[in-house]
């Protein structure tokens, strides 16, 4: 049933050594190799998820999502929970992008717009990366929109469903994948930014590549995925770690609680 599932939805697939609290099941995979799921869930894995401003590093990624069309059409485009991505540059600032171009705005704004706001942190980040990629982000303010490179998102999610269908291996779905990048060089590069090609753009800037896929190409929902126990779309260089969660629906936490 999940494997007819992922494949109507376009889901990618990993195998993957088999952890080690994991029960034993005979069946399983030679080389205690099972198979893993993308997955799309964003619920709070405990109390201690839930996170305060104060305990964001300068370098986080800040994944969000919001209620109202644009959020929703972007969710529902990249089968995912998320739709904007943002970077923490220390001093409770974020630097994003929005159609109004690259802006820098206070945490607390940040909070009272978003709905979710879920955070992931590159691991073993050194302060001098960080400082590269603030200052980057900040150096950027000001840039415009890249209304064409999102516009060519939406039929990019449709065609690489078929890179990401179940069973796909790993080096061919990220060579399918990053194949499309031919297409997007009609967008503009650094002259105009989206939100996940800002966060990866200075990432990169600061030497830090999280993945050698074009920028271009990669949505909020693929940063998503490239967190740890979960299946990137492309390659990536390391896992991010889930650090919590700075907003969550109060009733969605009582329910996952009961």
């Amino acid at each position: 049933m999940l494997l007819l599932i992922a494949l109507l939805q376009g889901c990618a697939t990993q195998l993957a050594p088999r952890p080690e609290s994991a029960p034993h099941d005979a069946d399983a995979a030679p080389e205690a190799l099972v198979l893993r799921f993308q997955n799309s869930s964003i619920a709070p894995a405990g109390d201690e998820a839930v996170m305060a401003p104060e305990a964001l590093q300068p370098g986080d990624i800040l994944l969000t999502s919001m209620s109202g069309f644009t959020s929703a059409g972007i969710r529902l485009m990249t089968f995912a929970p998320v739709s904007h991505a943002a970077v923490y540059v220390g001093d409770r600032q974020v630097v994003e992008a929005v159609g109004s171009g690259v802006r820098v705005r206070g945490i607390g704004e940040l909070l009272e717009e978003e709905t979710v706001v879920l955070v992931l942190r590159y691991p073993d980040l050194s302060t001098e990366q960080a400082r590269s990629i603030k200052d980057y982000a900040l150096e950027k303010s000001g840039t415009g929109f890249n209304y064409l490179g999102v516009m060519l998102q939406a039929p990019l999610s449709v065609s690489r469903r078929l890179c990401e269908l179940p069973l796909v291996p790993s080096a061919l779905r990220d060579a399918c994948i990053r194949s499309m990048g031919v297409i997007s060089q009609v967008a503009a590069s650094e002259s105009r930014l989206f939100c996940s090609q800002l966060v990866l753009q200075a990432y990169r800037n600061a030497k830090v590549p999280i993945t050698d896929a074009d920028s271009r190409l990669i949505s909020p929902a693929d940063i998503l995925h490239m967190r740890a126990g979960d299946v990137p779309s492309v390659r990536i260089h390391k896992e991010l770690r889930y650090a919590g969660h700075l907003k969550y629906p109060s009733a969605m936490i009582v329910a996952l609680q009961r």
